[in-house]
């Protein structure tokens, strides 16, 4: 079995990240000196606005090629599969009358000791979701990682 990196996985930086103030996040610089990453915010009931803007951020900050179609396929199925988990398995928002407010975060990284296992890319949404009514939502995580190539 492979083993794992002893630094800290990119999921769980992603989900740090995510969900942590700068100062917050200040302990584990380290460890996110050894990734690329970024953040962002979405908001919408609209589940394409919130793709968009993940894959948006990801291309301004040079986290994937834009255009390496392999890059961008693992960065969209890492955003499906984090929108699952917020979504609680029934991806979509606006048609089930629910609107979310998420802090994301894009972590790209090599997870294995063994570099030839190439790199691999997460995202975490951190936030709310809830009833289109402000004070009716509660709290929701999401995470996605897929190995880029």
């Amino acid at each position: 079995m492979k083993q794992m990196s002893p630094k800290i996985p990119i999921g769980k930086l992603a989900l740090l990240v995510s969900s942590m103030t700068e100062d917050e996040l200040e302990p584990f610089s380290d460890q996110l000196k050894d990734v690329d990453y970024c953040t962002g915010k979405a908001g919408s009931m609209n589940m394409q606005k919130i793709i968009a803007a993940v894959e948006t951020a990801a291309k301004r900050n040079h986290i994937i090629v834009e255009n390496v179609y392999r890059e961008t396929h693992a960065l969209y199925h890492a955003i499906l599969e984090a929108l699952n988990g917020v979504m609680r398995g029934q991806i979509g928002a606006g048609d089930m009358m629910r609107t979310v407010g998420l802090k994301f975060a894009i972590v790209r990284g090599s997870p294995y000791e063994d570099l030839e296992e190439g790199e691999w890319i997460a995202v975490a949404f951190y936030g709310t979701i809830g009833a289109p009514v402000k004070g009716l939502e509660h709290e929701a995580f999401g995470l996605g990682i897929n190995h880029i190539g």
